[in-house]
């Protein structure tokens, strides 16, 4: 067969800004703040023995990892307060309404995702169609489910800190205790085991942006640092405007 006989479907590709920089600015504060508390958390949890000369009394330094603990949770916090803000005054991209795809057409795109990226079944052909702009429908409900998971491990964590605080915003959260009558243990266990779930997530989200970008090749791990990434031609002129919004 001649190679002139092959109907090749061309599909071009433009430039266009997504990712707005408060939506990068505030994944990366996440990104850091999540990273810095899973390691001083197994630090906190089961510390390790260290062997100096000095005295114990004389050692400060499970109280420095403490101190980094907190202030990358109240760090982890902000960001979480002002990305909720952001995604009612950011673009489309960023809009609450892309993080809940569980209409028919949006639970189809999520079964998609864990068939072929996932689980890596055979697709007899390569859709072009199915190339979302933004979050794909499986990275949109895992946000939705992450963010709600954050909110319990922010208050199960400000609730362990109460006792020892002075301030009033960790007192706040005095009241999840008292929801697992009174047992601290139980509340460190459940921030114990949603530091497992963050982990998890992180491990996935790894993967499927660098399988993509390796699969579409449209900037999908540059574009968290540029904001910009290659979509079809005619999806941009769809949306030019709200894809330009600055």
């Amino acid at each position: 067969m001649d190679i002139s006989d092959l109907k090749i479907k061309t599909v071009t590709f433009r430039r266009a800004y997504i990712w707005q920089l408060p939506v990068r600015f505030f994944h990366w504060i996440n990104a850091l703040a999540i990273t810095f508390l899973i390691i001083t958390g197994f630090l906190i949890a089961n510390p390790p023995a260290i062997m100096t000369a000095k005295e114990a009394s004389g050692q400060f330094w499970m109280g420095f990892i403490r101190q980094i603990h907190f202030i990358s949770a109240y760090a982890m916090v902000a960001a979480m307060f002002m990305r909720l803000y952001w995604a009612f005054a950011g673009n489309r991209f960023a809009n609450w309404k892309q993080f809940i795809p569980f209409n028919k057409e949006g639970r189809e795109k999520i079964w998609h995702v864990i068939k072929y990226d996932i689980f890596l079944f055979n697709e007899k052909e390569y859709n072009f169609k199915n190339i979302p702009v933004g979050h794909n429908a499986v990275a949109a409900a895992s946000y939705l489910v992450m963010f709600i998971l954050a909110v319990v491990m922010m208050c199960t964590g400000f609730a362990l800190y109460a006792p020892t605080s002075t301030w009033f915003f960790p007192k706040m959260f005095t009241w999840v205790t008292d929801l697992f009558g009174g047992d601290e243990i139980k509340v460190r266990m459940v921030h114990h085991v949603l530091m497992w779930a963050f982990i998890l997530f992180i491990a996935v989200h790894f993967y499927l942006v660098l399988f993509h970008d390796w699969l579409e090749g449209r900037g999908e791990s540059s574009a968290m640092v540029s904001g910009y990434k290659f979509c079809r031609t005619e999806r941009f002129d769809e949306n030019k405007e709200e894809q330009e919004k600055q």
